[in-house]
This record gives structure tokens, C-alpha cells and sequence, in this order.
């Protein structure tokens, strides 16, 4: 049986349900998966699927104290491995001296993750997004002598990629969600192999008819909807959709907007909105559970996306399965699913008269795009089926890390179970 620990930077998470979905896919085909989470996360608020997931999932932070001093001493146990970790800590150009400083925290971390995967046998260790726990993992596959791998999708990538070389070179592969990310790695760091990177899609579940469900609040069918689904976080840049609103209104268009999700730049947003005089017209409306949000799929005219990084978002397949029309930025891998004027519609990124005149348009159109929400659906179905992608995913990903291909422990190892 192969034995897989799976972290990422907090698990279980309302706004990664594929985590969830590729761990429990695994242990269909029999892999034993242990979870693991660099954060510790509040069981508030999660559904029942992933409060069982919490009840068995390992927490890094914070460390107690007796933790982190068998952390270092583990660290300090084998000085080739010790200076293969802080080489790139030291020499890789991007981080910050900040970032770096807390790349050492994340180091102990890993030595902590280590501690505790020892004594379980892990064949392979795989982490979800490059943030901080794929250096979590990186470290921990370092001092267990056992390889690992990770998952890129968007900001990981193309934002917030810290070290990113020193994880291509020592990762055994990298799973990524889109032919762009790809090639982007391949261009900006040539010394990968290009073997190493695999891409492989998220998906969505086939949408069935629509259930009765009860409207959401505000909503009126006289007036033309927009709506965004995602974290309240600047990546996201919904004081671009705000602006875009007050443009709208300005022209005279009768909308409603909807921003569902939560996150930290609600006070600015909210006060924005107050600024614009946007108040019953745009609303924040928090977070929705997963299982209420087709109410909101159901009354929206059009599902739009403002971010200025994404990988391929999982919010535009959702309105395409459900025959939704789409406008989203014409970056990353967002065209590869998104055709232009074909199954959805893009506009030039940052460009805040393209995409208000993109709404006005689609509004202005929308009895005859019946077309264009259909080819959205059939193309959703045929490329992005989520329990197909996932079959594929588990089947790609253990054909890997099987036992047999993975080496002999470092002598570390050892030492770490004696210790533990």
C-alpha cells in the first residue's frame, strides 16, 4: 500500500473543496492518505465532510515548545541536509528579507512534519498550492530521504512564487492546472525537465435540472444581475467590479451586483461602495455555503471575474455548467477555457471600459446568446468533468509514487524514528 501525506497551507478548506476531492480519491484506489495542514483552521463553518477531514488532519501551527526544539535539533542532526535547505534561503534572488526570515520558521516546520510522518512510513509527501507548505514539504522529504511533489495553480505561480526554483529542481514533479502555467515554468525556469510538469485540470460536477430554490435576498428578475464569487482578498480586485458599477449605473443600466465570498478587504470594499453610492445596488454578501450557491447561479444574468492572477477558476466552470454567461479577463489559463464570444466572453485585462462596455453589450444581447450558454455547458462536460479529472489525477499521480519507484530512505530517517 502506498502511503501518501498530503498538507497544504490550511486544510480543510470551505474555498478548496478539490483538496478534499483528490485525497478522498486516492484512498479509493487504496493509498493511505495522512492530511495535513500547515495552519491550524477553526472548525466553524465547515460542512460535515470537512469537519471529519479536520477531526484526523495534523496542525504545524503554531508549534509548542518542546516541538520546535526537536525540530532544530533534528536540523542540526545532518549538515548536508541542513545547508542543501538554506543554500537557496540564502542565494535564490526574489524573497524578501522578510520572507526569507519566515522561510526559516517554515523550515523548522517541516523538520516538525518530518518528526511526525516518521514513524508512518510515507512513501511520498504532496503539497497543495507553492506557498509555504511545499517548503513544509520540501524540507520534510529532505530529512526522510523520500521524494514529493506539488500542485501550482495561479497566485502560487505567478505572484507569490518564493523559491520556487530550488522546489522545480527538487520536487519529483509538479501537477499544474493549465497549458499556460506550463508553459510559463518551462519558459521561466528552462533547467525543469519538462516531464516534470504535469497538467492536470480541476473539473465540476454535471449540473442536474434546477431544484426549487428559494431566491437569495435583493434578488429581482427586472433587473439585470452580475455576480462574482471569491475571497475578499486584493487578487481578486473587486474595486475594479465597484468602479465598473458606478460606470454602469452612470449610463443608466438597472442591475443588481452580488460580491459572494469573505475575506479581509471588506471594510475597504464596504466603504467604497459607500463612496460610489452603490448602497442597493452592489452587495456584499459574505460567505454562501457551496450548497447554496446555485440560487445565486440560478438568478445572475452574468458571472463575472475582475482578478489579476487566477489559474483556471473553478467559479467561471461552475456558471458555464450552469448554462451561465461569463466575462472574465483574458489572462493565464482563463482562455483556455473561456472562448471568446463562443462560450463565454473576455475582456483586455485592467482595461475598465472594455469590460463595461462587455456588460452593456451582453445586456443589451442577452435574448440571443442562448447559443453561447450552451456551448458553455457542452464544453464544461466535455473537458472539465470532475470525477473524470479526478480519476485521472489519482491514476497519473500513484503510477508515480508507487513503492517501487521510490529510493532507498536517507540515513536521516533513521535517526528521526529513533528520536521520535
Amino acid at each position: 500500500m502506498t502511503t501518501v501525506a498530503y498538507i497544504a497551507n490550511e486544510f480543510p478548506s470551505p474555498l478548496e473543496p478539490y483538496v478534499i476531492d483528490e485525497i478522498a480519491e486516492l484512498r479509493r484506489r487504496g493509498a493511505q492518505v495522512i492530511c495535513c495542514s500547515g495552519k491550524r483552521v477553526s472548525p466553524n463553518d465547515l460542512t460535515p465532510t470537512e469537519r471529519s477531514f479536520w477531526k484526523e488532519t495534523r496542525f504545524f501551527q503554531p508549534l509548542s515548545d518542546d516541538e520546535v526544539v526537536r525540530a532544530v535539533r533534528q536540523l542540526a542532526s545532518d549538515r548536508r541536509v541542513l545547508w542543501q535547505l538554506l543554500r537557496p534561503l540564502l542565494w535564490e534572488r526574489g524573497p524578501s528579507p522578510n520572507r526569507r526570515l519566515r522561510t526559516l520558521g517554515h523550515t523548522v516546520m517541516g523538520a516538525a512534519l518530518a518528526q511526525q510522518l516518521a514513524p508512518l512510513h510515507v512513501d511520498h509527501i504532496h503539497a497543495h498550492h507553492g506557498y509555504f507548505a511545499s517548503w513544509m514539504a520540501l524540507t520534510a522529504a529532505h530529512l526522510l530521504g523520500i521524494r514529493f511533489s506539488f500542485t501550482l495553480h495561479g497566485s502560487d505561480l505567478l505572484q507569490r512564487a518564493d523559491l520556487l526554483s530550488a522546489k522545480l529542481r527538487a520536487c519529483q514533479f509538479c501537477v499544474t492546472v493549465s497549458d499556460f502555467n506550463r508553459r510559463y515554468i518551462l519558459r521561466n525556469y528552462p533547467s525543469t525537465p519538462s516531464e516534470k510538469i504535469i497538467v492536470q485540470r480541476l473539473g465540476v460536477d454535471r449540473v442536474l435540472p434546477w431544484p426549487s430554490l428559494a431566491p437569495p435576498p435583493q434578488a429581482d428578475h427586472r433587473r439585470f444581475c452580475l455576480l462574482s464569487v471569491g475571497r475578499l482578498h486584493p487578487v481578486k480586485d473587486y474595486p475594479f467590479l465597484i468602479q465598473a458599477c458606478a460606470s454602469l449605473r452612470d449610463q443608466g443600466l438597472d442591475f443588481l451586483c452580488w460580491i459572494v465570498g469573505e475575506g479581509p478587504d471588506r471594510p475597504a470594499l464596504e466603504n467604497l461602495i459607500m463612496t460610489f453610492g452603490l448602497q442597493g445596488r452592489v452587495y456584499l454578501v459574505g460567505h454562501v455555503p457551496r450548497t447554496d450557491l446555485p440560487a445565486y447561479y440560478r438568478h445572475a444574468d452574468l458571472v463575472v471575474t475582475t482578478s489579476k492572477s487566477e489559474g483556471i477558476p473553478v467559479v467561471l466552470m461552475e456558471a458555464m455548467a450552469h448554462q451561465k454567461l461569463v466575462l472574465a479577463p483574458a489572462i493565464t489559463g482563463i482562455p483556455e477555457l473561456v472562448e471568446h464570444q463562443r462560450t463565454g466572453f473576455l475582456y483586455q485585462p485592467g482595461s475598465l471600459p472594455d469590460f463595461v462596455s462587455a456588460v452593456s453589450w451582453i445586456h443589451a444581447h442577452k435574448p440571443s446568446l442562448t447559443g453561447i450558454q450552451l456551448a458553455a455547458a457542452a464544453s464544461i462536460a466535455a473537458s472539465y468533468n470532475r470525477q473524470r479529472n479526478l480519476r485521472a489525477f489519482a491514476q497519473q499521480f500513484l503510477a508515480r509514487v508507487s513503492p517501487s519507484e521510490v529510493g532507498h530512505a536517507h540515513p536521516v530517517l533513521q535517526q528521526i524514528r529513533l528520536s521520535v
